[in-house]
């Protein structure tokens, strides 16, 4: 069985996405992970996405690789664990500039099907069940108002000693929203069978509930 969440930046997707996989038992895969990291490869060798030449010949050499270790999903590339350094925001910005390039999506399409086809998988995304996974037994549209992402990440950036400035956040979520959404490849939008869940006035676990819940009646 498949279960695709997509949704913005800030809606809550991999935290929701890893629970409700937990619950389930299914495998989790983090697919904006995988973008954060030929995003981090690319600011590390100052490759400007809009290169096509360049950006091309950067992906060949490229190899990224989701690893399940003591139950929590890391991330490699080239054989580096990156899982904590893709986490910064430049490079989740790059991520989202770099996922509108063809050449970058077809490189990991290929890796997220195989995945999906070989187990049950809970993946999250900005295009997985309109594009990655149209098939998926259950699809989810998770969102939250721009206000309420914002003071989320502006929590999460202080819990690790930051001084973020929200109205800065608040700008990037707008401009990452509009990016994702008007991008000419595979654009964020929700599913015609999605089930949409706005979880600006919900818990985490209220969330999570809701989605084993649809999960189990459609086993």
């Amino acid at each position: 069985m498949n279960i695709a969440i997509d949704g913005p930046a800030g809606a809550g997707k991999s935290t929701i996405a890893k629970r409700s996989a937990k619950e389930l038992s299914f495998i989790y895969v983090d697919t904006g992970a995988m973008y954060r990291a030929i995003a981090l490869y690319l600011l590390r060798n100052d490759v400007s996405p809009e290169d096509e030449a360049a950006l091309t010949k950067a992906l060949s050499g490229i190899n990224i690789r989701i690893a399940y270790e003591d139950g929590a999903q890391q991330v490699y590339l080239n054989d580096e664990n990156v899982s904590t350094e893709i986490r910064k925001e430049e490079v989740g910005n790059m991520a989202s500039l770099a996922a509108t390039k063809s050449p970058v999506r077809e490189k990991l399409l290929a890796l997220q099907r195989d995945l999906a086809a070989s187990a049950d998988v809970l993946m999250d995304g900005r295009d997985i069940g309109t594009n990655v996974l149209p098939n998926a037994e259950l699809k989810i549209y998770l969102t939250a108002s721009v206000d309420v992402r914002a003071e989320r990440r502006r929590k999460e950036l202080e819990e690790k000693g930051e001084t973020p400035d929200i109205e800065k956040i608040r700008a990037d979520i707008e401009a990452r929203d509009y990016q994702d959404m008007h991008r000419d490849i595979a654009p964020l939008k929700q599913a015609d069978d999605a089930v949409w869940i706005d979880s600006s006035d919900m818990t985490i676990e209220e969330v999570v509930a809701r989605i084993v819940s649809l999960a189990k009646e459609r086993r």
